[in-house]
């Protein structure tokens, strides 16, 4: 772990009782110099505690004396025995509670529109559970029938950029399994980029074109030809015997 807990608590408390350079806080916090010059001006973190590093061994006495004495000194982190190894622990995504409703919807459309998405990479993408990813899979989620997918993107659940490594880390592994992937396929696995500048697929036509300009050949052709219509086919005429019958009567 090479930043202090509470960067920006402890900025405040180094802008507010040492003599340090902005630029060296910045630095030892993770933080950008004009933020630290905010702090200082009062325009960010408003109402925040200063965090003391000494007391919370974080940074000894020695080293804010050296930064203060030299402004190209780069703080260090009090080495902490406790602290090796921490920044390899991994567990799932927090997601804020007015967004955990809404968690359901987004693994209905990553199961619907990114198949190839292992459970895993789902569950690091939103923060879930697998059991939960597998009852939505299996249309056996309690709620199932009330659900709408929603991109996850659009929930503000994951980046852009953590859904397209993720969906081209599923490309390269199907690739390498070998296995046939339709057009529809590879353009799910493409990124958004990638995707929105290919050309438009072609479609089948929706009806028959172009069958006006078939003709026929040989005997078929005469065949064909229309024959001369009896115009008096048309209309049931009585006979001329019939009517005279009528005018005896």
């Amino acid at each position: 772990m090479d930043k202090p807990i509470m960067a920006k608590a402890t900025a405040v408390w180094l802008v507010d009782n040492t003599t340090i350079s902005f630029r060296q806080i910045a630095d030892f916090c993770g933080l950008h110099e004009l933020e630290v010059q905010g702090i200082a001006d009062g325009d960010v973190a408003q109402g925040v505690k200063g965090f003391d590093p000494i007391t919370n061994n974080q940074l000894t006495q020695d080293e804010i004396d050296a930064a203060e004495k030299s402004p190209t000194h780069k703080l260090k982190l009090k080495y902490n025995a406790a602290a090796v190894g921490e920044e390899k622990r991994r567990g799932p995504r927090y997601t804020p509670l007015s967004k955990r409703q809404d968690r359901p919807n987004s693994i209905l459309w990553l199961v619907k529109f990114h198949p190839e998405l292992t459970d895993a990479q789902i569950a690091k993408l939103v923060g879930t559970t697998k059991p939960t990813i597998q009852s939505i899979r299996e249309r056996t989620h309690w709620n199932i029938q009330q659900m709408e997918p929603i991109d996850p993107v659009a929930l503000g659940l994951c980046k852009q950029t953590e859904l397209d490594a993720a969906v081209q880390k599923a490309a390269s592994k199907k690739a390498k399994e070998g296995d046939a992937m339709s057009d529809e396929d590879r353009r799910k696995l493409l990124s958004t980029e990638q995707s929105l500048g290919m050309d438009a697929e072609p479609k089948m036509p929706t009806a028959i074109e172009g069958l006006e300009t078939f003709t026929l050949s040989g005997d078929d052709e005469e065949d064909k030809k229309e024959e001369p219509v009896d115009a008096e086919s048309f209309f049931n005429l009585p006979d001329n015997d019939d009517e005279d019958d009528d005018d005896d009567r």
